[in-house]
C-alpha cells in the first residue's frame, strides 16, 4: 500500500520548479518520447491491420473461398454435394473453369486468364454486385465477355467494343495446326479494387470457355463460397474430409506468400518501433538520477525523521511510473485519434505538398485503411508501462541506499 506521506512527496517531486530546469526538460522529453513511440506503434499496427483486412476482403470478393478439382479425368463427385456438413458451412456452390488466352486489339496483344461461369451464376458473384460494376449484370451469353477496369484503361476498351481472343488449343487446317480465335463483345466492366486482378482476368460463358479451350464438363472445378470465409483453415478441413479424393485449395493458399510477408513485416515493424519507447524510457533513468542528486538533502532529512527505505523506493519508483503511464495514456489517445482519421490526414498531406502518399498501383488500394485492434493497443500499453517500471527500479534503489550522514555532512 502507498501511504499519504508517500503520495504527497511523490506529487511534490513531480511539480516543476525553476531551479530544476534541466530536470524538467529531461522529464518533458521522456514524456514526449514515450507518447510518440506508443502513438506511432498504434498507428502503424492499425494501418497494417486495416491493409490486411482490406486485402482479404478484396481477394475473397474476387476468388472462390475454396476450390475443388479432380486429380484425374473422372471429375468432381457430384453426390458429395448433398453432404449435410457441406451445406452447413456454404453459402453458394457453383461450377467454373479457367484457361489462359491472348487478347488481340488493333496492334496490341496481351495475355489474360479467362474464367468461365454460367449466366445465372455470373450475376451472383460478389464483384458483379459491386457498385462500381458497369454493364448488364445478367448477360454473359455465348459471345459476351466481362473485363476488368484496369484492362479497359490499358487497351482503351469500352462496353460494346469487340475483341479477339486466341486460344493455345489448335485447330487443324490444310496448312497444319492453327491457334483457335474467337471474337467477343464487351458487355460489362467489373472493378474488384485490386489492379492486378482487374488487368489480367476476364469472365466469359462457361460453355463457351469449354469449347474455346477444348475442355469437357468433367474438367470443371467446384467453387465453394462460405458463410464465414475468414475462418478458412477449419472449414477447409471439413471440405477436405468430404472430398477426400479431390485436390482442395483456398484463397489463403493462393496468397500464402503475400500474407506471410505481411505478418513478418508487421512483427518486424513492432520490434523496430518499440525501440522508440525503450530509448525514451531510458530518459526516465537520467531524469530520476538527476532528481535523486537534486533531492539528496530532502532524502537525508526524510531518513533522519524515520522514513523507511522502502518508502523512499516507492516515492522515486512512483515518479518514474507516473511519467511513463501518463505518457502511455496520452500516446494511446493520440494514436487512436490519428488512426481514426488517417485517410483525412493522408489527403491533407497529399494536397498540401502535392505528393502521392500510398499510391494505388503499388498497394492495390485507393484509400489508406485503418483497423484499430484493442488487443494490439493493450499489448503496446503493457509493454510501454513494463519498460517504464523496469527503468524506474535502479534510480529508486539508488535513492534508498543514500547515506543520510554523508548527505547532511556539508549542508
Amino acid at each position: 500500500m502507498i501511504s499519504t506521506l508517500e503520495k504527497e512527496i511523490t506529487f511534490r517531486f513531480l511539480k516543476a520548479r525553476k531551479k530544476d530546469g534541466f530536470l524538467n526538460i529531461i522529464s518533458i522529453f521522456s514524456f514526449i518520447g514515450i507518447s510518440l513511440g506508443v502513438a506511432v506503434l498504434i498507428i502503424v499496427m492499425s494501418v497494417m491491420n486495416g491493409f490486411r483486412s482490406e486485402l482479404i476482403n478484396k481477394i475473397v470478393g474476387f476468388n472462390s473461398h475454396i476450390t475443388v478439382k479432380s486429380y484425374d479425368n473422372s471429375g468432381v463427385d457430384l453426390n458429395k454435394l448433398n453432404n449435410k456438413n457441406l451445406k452447413t458451412i456454404t453459402k453458394n456452390i457453383i461450377f467454373s473453369n479457367s484457361g489462359e488466352a491472348i487478347i488481340l486489339k488493333n496492334n496490341t496483344s496481351k495475355g489474360i486468364v479467362l474464367r468461365g461461369y454460367q449466366t445465372k451464376e455470373f450475376s451472383n458473384l460478389t464483384i458483379i454486385k459491386n457498385d462500381k460494376f458497369k454493364g448488364d449484370k445478367s448477360k454473359l451469353d455465348k459471345n459476351s465477355i466481362s473485363i476488368g477496369n484496369e484492362l479497359s484503361f490499358s487497351l482503351d476498351l469500352k462496353i460494346g467494343d469487340k475483341i479477339t481472343l486466341m486460344s493455345p488449343s489448335g485447330v487443324e487446317t490444310i496448312i497444319g495446326s492453327m491457334p483457335k480465335q474467337k471474337t467477343f463483345e464487351i458487355t460489362s466492366i467489373f472493378n474488384s479494387g485490386l489492379a492486378d486482378f482487374d488487368n489480367n482476368i476476364a469472365l466469359i460463358n462457361l460453355d463457351t470457355l469449354d469449347d474455346f479451350f477444348g475442355f469437357q464438363k468433367k474438367d470443371r472445378s467446384l467453387e465453394i463460397y462460405l458463410k464465414d470465409p475468414q475462418n478458412i483453415e477449419e472449414q477447409k478441413q471439413i471440405v477436405q474430409n468430404i472430398f477426400d479424393q479431390e485436390f482442395i485449395y483456398t484463397w489463403a493458399d493462393m496468397n500464402s506468400s503475400l500474407f506471410s510477408a505481411l505478418k513478418v513485416e508487421r512483427n518486424v515493424m513492432f520490434i523496430i518501433l518499440s525501440l522508440i519507447i525503450i530509448v525514451a524510457a531510458f530518459n526516465i533513468i537520467s531524469g530520476l538520477t538527476i532528481l535523486v542528486k537534486n533531492k539528496t538533502r530532502d532524502i537525508a532529512i526524510l531518513k533522519s525523521i524515520g522514513v523507511l527505505n522502502k518508502s523512499i523506493i516507492k516515492i522515486f519508483f512512483l515518479v518514474g511510473v507516473i511519467i511513463g503511464t501518463s505518457a502511455t495514456i496520452f500516446g494511446i489517445i493520440l494514436g487512436v485519434t490519428f488512426s481514426l482519421y488517417v485517410e483525412s490526414f493522408r489527403q491533407f498531406l497529399s494536397s498540401t505538398f502535392n505528393i502521392s502518399l500510398f499510391p494505388e498501383e503499388i498497394y492495390f488500394l485507393s484509400t489508406m485503411p485503418s483497423e484499430i485492434n484493442p488487443y494490439s493497443i493493450l499489448m503496446i500499453s503493457v509493454c510501454s508501462i513494463l519498460i517504464t517500471i523496469i527503468v524506474s527500479i535502479f534510480p529508486a534503489f539508488k535513492a534508498a541506499n543514500l547515506d543520510p550522514v554523508q548527505a547532511l555532512k556539508y549542508e
